[in-house]
């Protein structure tokens, strides 16, 4: 048997999430069924973080043991080309027996993308979350993104039903940018993956929020998004998300922000595992 570190990046326009699921496709699903095809047998995949159905990933992890030997180069080869376009394997490096992409993860970085115009691009409309004019007071919630980092609470930003043994969290960096576009297409890549801002069609403002933590809950990133657009419109004023971090009540946070605008961007381990 060899175990393998996959790294992996998707649109999650139009599948489950990254689970599989009785109803649906899912990231994993299709790649356990690819990489069955190619092993002769069952073979289950473990990812790094479970994004929900509509989420994408520039740099998600997963751990999966073969039976075949197999060059970690032919590996990317040959499951790409049992997959569909939306998916791919970026990477597969050997790692020791034991591992496990999601239990010793170290931390995550994710980012929410919010555009903040009348007017999207038909091409970004899958990966962000517009909002229109008029225009958010970003200094605001930049501010209030600060506050988040350091070890907190965070059962108010977590979806009900959630399972965890513990809602503290520690995040590493929060931090919110923005920057205005305009017309005609005259934006850079984004590092997003495709320069998608050089294709918007109106004036407006790209706002990109980041965030490393050693774990999140699930929809903490969005919910953590949905309650600074709040900040953003003036509803609510200087420091009412220190409030809501307190408050442990979800109730008290603002909406959950879609899935479209937000990606898993990275993983990370410690040094010597791929």
């Amino acid at each position: 048997m060899s175990t393998f570190k996959l790294t992996i990046a998707y649109d999650g326009t139009g599948f489950v999430g990254w689970q599989r699921q009785a109803a649906g496709t899912s990231i994993q699903g299709l790649l356990e069924d690819a990489l069955r095809e190619l092993d002769g047998r069952d073979v289950a995949v473990t990812g790094a973080g479970r994004t929900d159905a509509g989420v994408h990933a520039l740099g998600q992890v997963g751990s999966v043991s073969l039976e075949r030997a197999i060059e970690p180069a032919a590996l990317v080869r040959a499951v790409n080309a049992r997959l569909p376009g939306a998916v791919r394997v970026l990477d597969a490096v050997e790692a020791s027996a034991s591992f496990h992409a999601r239990f010793e993860a170290r931390s995550k970085t994710y980012r929410y993308r919010i555009w903040n115009g009348d007017v999207i691009s038909p091409f970004d409309r899958a990966y962000a979350w517009r909002i229109a004019a008029p225009a958010l007071d970003v200094e605001a919630m930049a501010s209030e993104a600060k506050l988040v980092a350091g070890r907190h609470d965070f059962a108010a930003f977590q979806a009900s039903g959630g399972d965890t043994r513990t809602t503290e969290r520690e995040v590493f960096s929060s931090r919110l940018t923005s920057r205005r576009a305009g017309r005609p297409a005259d934006a850079k890549s984004s590092g997003v993956g495709g320069g998608l801002e050089g294709l918007q069609v109106g004036p407006g403002t790209l706002i990109t929020y980041e965030i490393t933590g050693d774990g999140f809950l699930r929809h903490m990133v969005r919910t953590m998004v949905g309650t600074l657009i709040e900040i953003g419109r003036g509803r609510r004023p200087a420091g009412w998300l220190s409030e809501v971090m307190g408050s442990r009540d979800r109730a008290m946070a603002g909406p959950t922000a879609p899935a479209e605008g937000l990606f898993l961007v990275s993983v990370a381990y410690d040094s010597g595992i791929g």
